[in-house]
């Protein structure tokens, strides 16, 4: 093998030759890690059990978190993982499995947005949503860090310790939340 033939080879994965398809496969791996986030969040609303529902709102979050650390904030992926798919999700899961099994079955949706109505406003608000995303002149802002685990850190505890405060306010609900339910158990 020539010298010539190993920065070629080089060249193809790091410079000019594969810049066009580093693109395509960033698309592509976006529109993954987002329909993985549309299929939880359809699993999670029209699922007959609610453990299957929970596993796709475990799915939807984990998507979600896979979103944020293709935008470069993995603190902000790792959080997401720890908090929605590891305590308030397991915390459901917990919920439920201690909860009383209802004998009623269960009914459809009933109300003024469930049926042809609620497919033209979903309908009204994409529509809209998506002219305002084609409209829109989107400009690229330039990095201040690189979402460090430190600079991030420093920023939760001074700047936004009240953001801080609530995520760990509603995992304290959630646990509370559990602790009741689990102390009636099934006996109710």
């Amino acid at each position: 093998m020539n010298p010539s033939d190993t920065t070629t080879i080089i060249g193809f994965f790091t410079g000019d030759g594969f810049a066009g398809y580093a693109d395509a496969i960033a698309g592509i791996v976006f529109l993954v890690m987002l329909a993985t986030t549309l299929v939880g969040g359809i699993i999670a609303c029209t699922a007959e059990r609610l453990v299957r529902a929970v596993a796709g709102l475990a799915l939807s979050f984990i998507g979600v978190a896979a979103i944020y650390y293709y935008l470069n904030s993995p603190f902000v992926a790792m959080m997401q993982m720890l908090i929605y798919v590891g305590a308030v999700c397991v915390t459901i899961a917990f919920a439920i499995m201690l909860a009383a099994p209802e004998d009623t079955k269960k009914n459809g949706p009933s109300g003024p947005l469930s049926g042809p109505l609620g497919l033209i406003t979903a309908g009204l608000v994409t529509m809209g949503m998506t002219g305002l995303a084609v409209n829109t002149t989107f400009s690229v802002l330039p990095k201040e860090n690189m979402g460090e685990v430190k600079l991030i850190g420093i920023e939760l505890l001074t700047s936004y310790s009240m953001v801080f405060e609530l995520v760990s306010i509603v995992l304290l609900i959630a646990i509370i939340g559990s602790l009741v339910i689990a102390r009636h158990g099934r006996s109710k």
